[in-house]
């Protein structure tokens, strides 16, 4: 027996969960936050209130930092150990996230915004922070909004899905399934959070805003749209003469951090270069499949026959 004993290899690690190591991030987020002194609404995911969407999965933390802390934040996570992956301007085109990675926790996405809320980043925070409550994550005490407040910022997430079965789900249970008396509540989140352009993505008005300088983005957001139709859609909805070029000279570089995340590796400058020349004919070729798809969609309607829907190729 111990000669058998001693020709056996070493146990195999344990595996921990996936939702627990997330737990843990919430929990060290948290710990980072109460060192400096940051404000923190934990958002979605292990934050939900479990009653919105049972057994909802989720694969990273999601939380809401005060937009004046968020340079701090960002410093102190880097401090331990949290490697930025992903920088606030190329997250999405909403530029509301950076996306952080732990070696032992996971994915953290670190917002300064939450897309679709206002009147500003500052008056949106403070309106949940005003109504925060608790909740135990990984062991620690984390705040977090409301419940209407909860399903208010998740239906505003689920807008911007466009085909998403996860984000249809969502909508399904959190709006279309609820009674007069939650939606009700939800409403006066929306109002509160001054979010009606978002929110009319879900209540099928989006096209009432179409004035809007931040309609586009909603538009091609839910219902997909080229390369070049979300760039347009930035510049439109970006604040301001120095913004808007900005976001146009930002509009023709290659976005390195995507490529290294896509590639699995860092890229090297010919890689680049490559990407920097191959993207214009990625555009044009999009753009001529959707007006294609477009023409094929407009004379199948006069024939009668079903309209396929549009596709998010981005």
């Amino acid at each position: 027996m111990a000669t058998q004993e001693a020709t056996e290899g070493p146990a195999p690690a344990a595996s921990v969960p996936l939702e627990v190591r997330i737990g843990f991030a919430h929990a060290s987020l948290q710990w980072i936050a109460d060192r400096c002194g940051a404000d923190l609404i934990h958002v979605k995911g292990a934050a939900l209130d479990p009653t919105l969407v049972p057994g909802r999965g989720f694969s990273d933390a999601d939380v809401l930092a005060r937009p004046q802390q968020v340079r701090m934040l960002l410093d102190e996570l880097r401090r331990h150990d949290w490697e930025l992956i992903n920088t606030f301007a190329y997250g999405s085109s909403f530029e509301h996230s950076a996306t952080l990675r732990h070696k032992d926790f996971g994915l953290l996405d670190l917002h300064r915004i939450y897309p679709g809320t206002g009147p500003t980043p500052e008056q949106a925070f403070d309106t949940l922070w005003s109504a925060r409550t608790t909740t135990v994550i990984g062991g620690r005490d984390c705040a977090v909004p409301p419940r209407a407040a909860q399903a208010a910022l998740l239906l505003l997430h689920a807008a911007r899905g466009g085909t998403d079965p996860k984000a249809a789900n969502d909508v399904e249970r959190v709006w279309t399934a609820a009674g007069p008396d939650d939606r009700e509540r939800i409403l006066e989140w929306v109002r509160r959070l001054d979010a009606e352009l978002g929110f009319s993505v879900i209540t099928g008005t989006l096209d009432d805003h179409r004035h809007d300088p931040a309609y586009d983005l909603w538009r091609v957001a839910s219902r997909g749209g080229t390369r070049m139709d979300e760039w347009r859609a930035r510049v439109r909805a970006a604040r301001g003469a120095r913004a808007k070029l900005a976001v146009a000279a930002r509009s023709v570089l290659v976005n390195v951090e995507h490529l290294t995340i896509v590639r699995g590796r860092p890229v090297s400058r010919r890689e680049v270069v490559a990407e920097f020349f191959e993207r214009p004919v990625r555009g044009l070729r999009e753009q001529v499949t959707r007006r294609a798809g477009k023409a094929l969609g407009h004379a199948g309607a006069r024939r009668g026959e079903p309209v396929p829907p549009a596709t998010d190729d981005r």
